[in-house]
């Protein structure tokens, strides 16, 4: 594995850096970007053709080796630009050019690449988070239709969403990783409640979407019926490498570094330089770790169980990070939502704190990843 980029991705690199600083938003990163927001920002990446940066050009993509999609989503995050809506892009645009039909592909695609069409996920069920192969969100075949009955919850986005793909049970008679299948549905179609859930930041992000015989189109059905188990897996898998926040973190840990720098209390402190360094070291495994798994999606294989471990360590990192921030605030940290004591920067230090308490909890909890693990790189 080759740690140092070539000429040709220093040069990518440094135009990714000049065309972010002539481009960035006005308005910073958040987990509650308005619809109107989302697409302002998704839509300018799409007019430069760098929205779907992991879409081989085929579809509208970048074709972007996965050594280019690691340095834009470094320069991404130290730049201090939103993300895009991953629903779309990086979920179910991917799943449908594996598992969908031409006719899907030619309807779902062209809106995802140009930002015309958001997604949200329709996954966990009350009951069915972890153990997500329990769920029971019903679709029962009519003709040319079925119609769907149940709950999702946590779903990100769904208050702005488009559309959302959907795990649904079509059949309930044998394994419960039997008999799921893939869902395609337009957010507009009657039946569909969406309520708001305010997390523990107090913020709108999440929301619980309730479906009373909402009739979907059969042609809606991504792969075979009874085979949506498959497509679930292939999709967490790349949900749970993106969840690592590799990116993230470098930012983060850039962040802390500036603040110390900017207090003499802090910069003259040495426990606060070995904290630094401690949890600059743990990013350092999670990066190579990550490079990893670049290495093996440059040479076409899906991601493996080493998936599973970026978002073990990936997410007890973010954590970490979130706390330390906190403590080196110290009184600074306390305000909450409200006007900012001291440093600014440490004004939403306890709020991002506290929903950064989920990041081990979605995408299949870290418990969940242990087990995988110890399935399929131990064989345990």
């Amino acid at each position: 594995m080759n740690l140092e980029f070539s000429a040709e991705e220093k040069a990518f690199q440094q135009e990714v850096r000049e065309w972010l600083r002539a481009n960035k938003p006005d308005f910073p990163p958040s987990l509650t970007h308005s619809r109107e927001q989302t697409l302002a920002w998704e839509q300018t990446l799409a007019s430069k053709g760098w929205l779907a940066t992991g879409w081989p050009k085929q579809y509208g993509g970048t074709g972007w080796t996965a050594t280019q999609r690691y340095i834009w989503d470094t320069e991404c995050a130290l730049a201090n630009v939103p993300g895009v809506n991953p629903f779309g892009v990086s979920m179910c645009g991917p799943v449908i050019m594996a598992f969908g039909n031409d006719e899907q592909k030619a309807e779902h695609l062209p809106h995802i690449v140009n930002a015309t069409r958001l997604w949200c996920q329709g996954y966990s069920e009350p009951g069915s988070g972890s153990d997500l192969a329990s769920l029971k969100t019903r679709a029962e075949r009519d003709g040319d239709d079925y119609i769907v009955n149940g709950q999702k919850i946590w779903t990100t986005s769904a208050h702005i969403a488009d559309w959302i793909f959907c795990l649904v049970r079509t059949d309930a008679s044998g394994r419960k990783q039997e008999g799921i299948s893939f869902l395609l549905i337009d957010m507009k179609t009657p039946g569909i409640e969406v309520r708001e859930i305010r997390s523990i930041d107090g913020a709108h992000h999440l929301n619980e979407v309730f479906f009373k015989d909402v009739r979907v189109p059969a042609k809606n059905l991504v792969g075979e019926e009874g085979k949506g188990w498959t497509i679930a897996k292939f999709l967490l898998g790349h949900e749970r490498t993106t969840i690592a926040g590799v990116p993230l973190c470098q930012a983060q840990i850039e962040e802390l570094k500036v603040l110390r720098d900017a207090d003499p209390n802090l910069r003259n402190d040495p426990k606060i330089d070995e904290d630094i360094a401690a949890l600059e070291v743990d990013l350092l495994a999670l990066e190579y770790t990550n490079l990893r798994a670049l290495e093996r999606a440059e040479s076409g294989k899906p991601p493996g169980p080493e998936s599973s471990g970026l978002k073990i360590k990936g997410t007890e990192l973010q954590q970490a990070l979130a706390e330390y921030k906190v403590e080196m605030g110290a009184y600074a940290s306390l305000p909450w939502q409200a006007e900012a004591i001291g440093e600014a920067a440490y004004a939403q230090a306890t709020a991002a704190y506290n929903i950064g308490r989920a990041s081990t909890i979605y995408g299949g909890t870290n418990e969940i990843q242990k087990n995988v693990l110890a399935k399929f790189a131990l064989g345990l």
